[in-house]
């Protein structure tokens, strides 16, 4: 199994079961082009736990839990569970605040970027454009002797601090369960209207996100690793699952009556075209910095990288950011203080890329 997903008909396979599991998530309640989306789960948990008040984005996503678990469970069956951690936690932790900033000033993470374009919605190419223009930058950097720092083994209590956290997620959501027209049960908030009050029954999508996380573990598969590997190295075995995302998201959409081709309209999306390139960018440039898509973060931390546990971490801390401060988009547009707070994310990533370089 190991050597199969490793192969390149092992990724297109990953690729192609994401797609189908996305758009059948959406075809069960979850969000309109919002199958799956890293970035926005990362942030109805936030507003789930009460770090933003912003009432119709608040929900304890299982999808997000499943993958940290399930990429344990492969990690475990397959001895690849290996606790490290590695330098600069505070800038891991700043990146992925900046990511989640950039992803929500865009509507979506890579992952939500694909899925959007399969479902038809034309502005998800300008945040592909976005995204792949960040990620090239990233690769200067990279090949200029950026570097946060050497991995080295640690405690397997580190590796274990993420799927605690995120097992812990699920016991509140299993003891405070949402009440029927009451935007709070215990704890937890829920969300009575807008994206966060749609959802896949939760067993159902615990059990995709566990099968996700358990194939994405085992296939390495990474949206922004696709693009830098076909930049740093012209390799295209990361791309070939990304692709086949696409097509077999697209394919099921149109199985499902899903695909709606267009600009406007589009379900939790707005038309600025120029910010939607720019905060994939700063997205783009934040993932390629810290080493991972928000995915691939998430299975990192799975199999006991300290280092992508602080990257998860900054992202959800960033969602809160992001709604508290007026940085996030909505369908109408930008928010307030987001179009400041992509200069200022940009001015900060480039800044990292500068300044930790190691010369020859």
């Amino acid at each position: 199994m190991k050597n199969f997903f490793a192969s390149r008909w092992g990724i297109v396979s990953v690729g192609g079961t994401i797609g189908i599991l996305a758009s059948l998530l959406q075809n069960l309640g979850n969000p309109g082009n919002m199958g799956i989306c890293v970035a926005c789960f990362e942030r109805d948990m936030a507003g789930a736990l009460g770090l933003h008040r912003a009432g119709v984005v608040q929900y304890i996503r299982p999808e997000i839990i499943g993958f940290v678990i399930g990429s344990m469970i492969a990690a475990y069956l397959f001895k690849e569970f290996r606790p490290r951690v590695g330098s600069a936690p505070i800038v891991r932790f700043v990146l992925g605040a900046f990511a989640m900033i950039g992803a929500l000033v865009f509507l979506g993470c890579p992952w939500r970027a694909v899925l959007r374009l399969a479902g038809g919605d034309g502005n998800a190419i300008l945040g592909l454009l976005g995204l792949t223009f960040g990620i090239w930058i990233g690769t200067l950097f990279l090949k200029n002797g950026y570097n946060l720092g050497r991995t080295q083994s640690t405690h397997t209590t580190v590796g274990w601090m993420l799927p605690l956290i995120m097992l812990g997620f699920l016991v509140l959501l299993l003891i405070y369960p949402q009440i029927e027209g009451q935007p709070k049960s215990g704890v937890l908030f829920y969300s009575l209207k807008g994206p966060g009050a749609m959802h896949a029954p939760l067993i159902i999508a615990l059990i995709v996100g566990l099968g996700i996380g358990f194939l994405a573990q085992r296939s390495r598969f990474c949206t922004m690793g696709a693009i830098r590997d076909v930049v740093l190295f012209g390799q295209t075995h990361l791309l070939t699952g990304f692709l086949s995302l696409v097509v077999f998201a697209f394919l099921t959409n149109l199985a499902l009556g899903q695909f709606h081709p267009g600009f406007a309209g589009q379900p939790v999306a707005h038309t600025m075209h120029v910010w939607n390139f720019a905060g994939m960018a700063l997205a783009g440039l934040a993932f390629a910095l810290a080493g991972g898509c928000p995915g691939r973060q998430l299975f990192l931390s799975g199999e006991g990288d300290g280092d992508a546990a602080v990257f998860v971490m900054g992202m959800i801390v960033g969602a809160g950011f992001a709604h508290n401060f007026g940085l996030a988009s909505s369908p109408k547009g930008v928010g307030p203080h987001g179009i400041a707070a992509v200069v200022v994310g940009l001015a900060v990533c480039l800044f990292i890329g500068f300044t930790m370089r190691k010369k020859a």
